[in-house]
């Protein structure tokens, strides 16, 4: 039951972030649309242990979350230095990795934190294969074996750890 209440409560917050309208009949029918959301997917049975949203929870809030957004900014800035100045080199570089992760969840947050700092693609995922494009060699030697890879591992166990 605490699944689903949270599941539907980050729907509708979701759902109020993007309306910007908070009129009485659209916030019920933006409960509604959360609801019907939640029930068509109860439904689907597209619920399991991983993909819920109180599974992530404060750590995740309180410790990637912000760690992410920083390296957001500073990969930004080194893509727009190369856009600027023509004398830092843009190489694109294609990187195949192993990474630490060992869940569907692990992989897909690992994967989804590549692709959303600037200078990186995640191309392909496999259970255990990544391969990601970037923009510049030295971006692609830091993919291997990175910083990311290991919070999100972390971040992994600590989402298991609480399941179990």
């Amino acid at each position: 039951m605490f699944y689903s209440l949270s599941a539907l409560a980050t729907l509708f917050v979701f759902w109020l972030l993007f309306s910007g309208i908070y009129t009485p009949f659209l916030l019920a029918a933006g409960a509604a649309g959360a609801l019907a959301v939640l029930l068509i997917a109860d439904r689907m049975d597209r619920f399991d242990h991983q993909g819920r949203p109180a599974r992530l929870g404060w750590r995740a809030l309180l410790s990637y979350w912000p760690w992410l957004s920083k390296e957001i900014v500073v990969s930004a800035w080194d893509v727009s230095r190369r856009i600027v100045d023509p004398r830092l080199p843009i190489t694109p570089t294609l990187v195949r990795f192993k990474p630490l992760q060992t869940t569907e969840l692990g992989l897909v947050i690992h994967a989804n934190s590549i692709t959303l700092t600037p200078g990186t693609i995640t191309v392909e995922v496999g259970m255990g294969e990544m391969l990601v494009h970037a923009l510049s060699a030295s971006g692609a030697a830091g993919i291997a074996g990175s910083e990311m890879d290991r919070r999100v591992a972390a971040l992994e166990g600590f989402i298991f750890e609480e399941s179990a």
